[in-house]
């Protein structure tokens, strides 16, 4: 048998073969390589519709827990080029597989993750042919967002918006919002590192000249101080009345502890102060 001919299909590829015979089984499928035993599977559990001797039916071919070519009707609902947002089903060793629609995860590489995924995490992915031919598919989605985006409208600073995170730099996160904003949150406004695909509430910081914006994910200083006053209490009553923090603590101890800024630890504390609820002395804080 000819090596070539015999590879003509492969598995991770969606095919429109024609149907060379039924079987109790189910259809077989021209592979086209001469030989009947090269035909393709299309079992009965794995059609969507009645197929006939001489249809053309468009599969996607992955391999069985026997490692032979098999044909599936569920093909992804996705076309390549496209994006969107895509539930990960499986991680091993080189990647992941996210879920299109099809009989089978598509594989999702190292190279082409933002952060590592997990199962049952949802992350944006765009679908494309590998180098060898397959499916295959990519969370570098920057420029794809970009183009569907639109430029803000009608938004004001103090907006909250919703979306999802897509990507990080070494400045920050961007983030894609219901609206199709893109949205920039920088390192400083993120008390807790979000995970890449993760939806989350920001607040509009800035409206850029461009139509993007700047938000956070802090609340505003005023409900952010009592908010962080609250945890500040909160941790004081845990242990028993007094910690090792206070207004000459670090602000890298600050942040790894509380999450949030030396400033904002400051306010916070001096909040509680002024309503006479704790004291400081020898660097440690304490309930009045």
């Amino acid at each position: 048998m000819d090596e070539q001919k015999t590879r003509k299909y492969g598995p991770s590829t969606v095919a429109t073969l024609k149907v060379a015979r039924i079987s109790e089984m189910g259809a077989f499928l021209d592979a086209q390589t001469g030989n009947t035993s090269d035909d393709i599977l299309l079992h009965v559990t794995q059609q969507t519709a009645p197929v006939a001797v001489g249809d053309e039916v468009t599969v996607f071919l992955y391999l069985d827990p026997k490692h032979r070519l098999t044909a599936s009707m569920r093909v992804p609902r996705m076309k390549e080029g496209q994006v969107a947002r895509l539930k990960v089903i499986n991680v091993s060793k080189d990647g992941a597989f996210l879920d299109v629609g099809a009989e089978r995860g598509i594989f999702l590489p190292y190279a082409g993750m933002r952060g590592r995924p997990q199962i049952g995490e949802v992350v944006w992915a765009k679908l494309y042919t590998d180098k060898s031919g397959r499916l295959a598919v990519t969370m570098e989605v920057e420029d794809e967002l970009r183009r569907a985006s639109r430029p803000a409208e009608g938004v004001k600073v103090g907006d909250i918006l919703h979306g999802s995170i897509y990507n990080f730099t070494d400045k920050g996160a961007f983030l894609f919002s219901d609206e199709r904003y893109i949205v920039f949150i920088a390192n400083k406004e993120m008390g807790v590192r979000p995970r890449v695909g993760e939806e989350v509430s920001v607040r509009v910081t800035y409206i850029r000249p461009d139509g993007r914006l700047n938000a956070s994910l802090r609340e505003a200083k005023e409900k952010a101080m009592v908010t962080d006053a609250r945890r500040i209490l909160e941790l004081l009553e845990n242990r028993n009345g007094r910690m090792p923090y206070s207004d000459e603590t670090s602000p890298d101890v600050i942040r790894d502890k509380f999450h949030i800024s030396k400033a904002a630890f400051k306010r916070a504390l001096g909040h509680l102060m002024k309503e006479g609820r704790i004291e400081a002395k020898d660097g440690w804080t304490y309930l009045k």
